[in-house]
């Protein structure tokens, strides 16, 4: 059976597609609203889904263009533009100063580094992958020691929330989107890897690391000493920063960004994704909502930070998580926000993006001196 990627255009396919978007969103907004013990597993784990279908929509895309017959500079210089675009749009919801991570800038950087493997075999991105699930902790460990300060790099690899810290879910998706996910086997093979992932991950979590995290971490002590001495800030580089956190190799608490909270979370989107296409055609309207926010999901994801910045201006507490069905509740309100605004055909953020991008694609070449 051939495991080349179906028809992009296939409804099913995009709903299910946008139904898993669009509940990496309503996490994060559970994350924000109403995080309590019962829905703690989005802490973290909602991100890397997020960042996972915008793996599979970048190579989506890239293919159905290829297969418009669209030269390969439009698409990156789509890509381009859309990374700057996003790019602004998460500095500017970095200055409302809400207490929240912004992967946005990271997000950017991914849409400019993918280009480099967007026309590389399956094998290639598999590998990377891989490879990047291994090295990326302790690199963006570096970053985030090395590159304080430097704003620009460190959403480049300056820690938890940078892009080579989520580059692993990101390029798994562009391998994703290689394969016919609306083939069952496809689908099962996607959740059954997700379900094993999860299982090796959270095996290693209770049953390995404990132990080794207290032998790593009192090796760290009796290489590095015990007396921190803060430093000097205006010292030269590289005086001037702290040691790497190499503690956080191992740890798997949300956003720690090590190899084994990527697995978890990464085992986690892949049983989601492939839950997700293997629900049958005929009570697929299940997946409606949850399509229609992942629809207007920049829009949605902006939204978050906007309402907790007006609340906190206004004084009022908006964790729900204490409350009866508080989570519920904001699941609801998240639900029926984003299926209003997906009654037009693009939310307004999402608009803005296209007509922004295709302004820089639809620029012919420059015409040649006489």
């Amino acid at each position: 059976m051939s495991h080349k990627r179906g028809n992009p255009r296939g409804s099913g396919r995009l709903m299910a597609l946008d139904a898993v978007r669009g509940l990496a969103v309503i996490g994060m907004f559970l994350q924000h609203f109403a995080l309590n013990e019962r829905n703690a597993i989005v802490a973290g784990n909602t991100t890397l889904l997020f960042v996972l279908c915008g793996g599979i929509s970048y190579s989506l895309m890239a293919q159905r263009m290829k297969e418009r017959g669209t030269d390969a500079t439009v698409f990156r210089s789509r890509m381009l533009a859309r990374a700057v675009f996003v790019d602004v749009i998460g500095y500017l919801l970095i200055l409302l100063n809400t207490p929240y991570g912004i992967i946005l800038p990271a997000y950017a950087v991914m849409f400019v580094l993918g280009l480099v493997l967007i026309h590389r075999s399956t094998r290639v991105l598999v590998y990377t992958a891989l490879c990047l699930l291994v090295l990326a902790p302790p690199l963006m460990l570096l970053g985030l020691s090395y590159f304080n300060g430097a704003d620009l790099l460190q959403d480049i690899a300056g820690g938890p929330m940078s892009a080579l810290a989520l580059s692993p879910a990101f390029v798994a998706g562009m391998a994703i989107a290689r394969f016919n996910l609306t083939n069952k086997r496809i689908a099962v093979s996607l959740a059954i890897s997700g379900f094993v992932m999860l299982v090796i991950g959270k095996m290693l979590e209770a049953y390995v690391l404990p132990d080794l995290r207290t032998s790593f971490e009192s090796w760290i002590v009796h290489v590095q000493g015990t007396n921190f001495v803060p430093v000097d800030e205006y010292a030269i580089w590289p005086f001037n920063v702290n040691p790497p956190l190499w503690h956080m190799l191992l740890q798997t608490a949300p956003h720690t960004a090590s190899t084994f909270q990527t697995l978890i979370g990464l085992g986690i989107a892949f049983l989601a994704i492939g839950l997700a296409f293997l629900i049958p055609s005929k009570i697929s309207v299940i997946l409606s909502p949850f399509a229609a926010v992942g629809r207007v999901a920049l829009t949605m994801y902006a939204a978050q930070f906007i309402v907790v910045w007006v609340l906190t201006l206004l004084g009022i507490d908006y964790g729900l998580g204490e409350f009866p069905l508080g989570d519920l509740i904001v699941v609801v309100i998240t639900l029926v926000v984003g299926s209003i605004i997906a009654l037009k055909p693009t939310g307004p953020l999402e608009l803005m993006m296209r007509r922004f991008d295709q302004r820089f694609s639809s620029i012919g070449p420059a015409p040649a001196s006489k």
